[in-house]
């Protein structure tokens, strides 16, 4: 089985914090907007998605991490369970990029 996405799209919010354990994590809420061919019609497509990046490796990119910035972002979709008890899927980064 395997679990992996690569997404394109734009930082609209980003806030930085430590777990109890000491580890950094950057969350960002990415927005991806295209167009693309289903059942040869031409649909838009549009979504919104928290990311996660977790540790040490993306410290040196966290403070660019700000809202307007485009991103292309690989990782995993895990089922996150909020406060409220409302589920939504998130993507925890593996790597990011900058596009901007």
């Amino acid at each position: 089985m395997n679990n992996h996405l690569t997404l394109f799209g734009t930082i609209t919010r980003s806030k930085q914090m430590s777990s109890p354990s000491g580890i950094n994590h950057t969350i960002i809420t990415l927005e991806h907007k295209s167009q693309r061919y289903d059942a040869d019609l031409l649909r838009n497509v549009y979504c919104l998605i928290q990311v996660v990046l977790s540790g040490q490796r993306f410290n040196s990119v966290a403070d660019k991490l700000k809202a307007g910035v485009q991103v292309e972002v690989e990782g995993f979709l895990s089922l996150q369970q909020g406060r409220n008890g409302q589920n939504r899927l998130v993507l925890h980064a593996e790597n990011v990029e900058l596009k901007t």
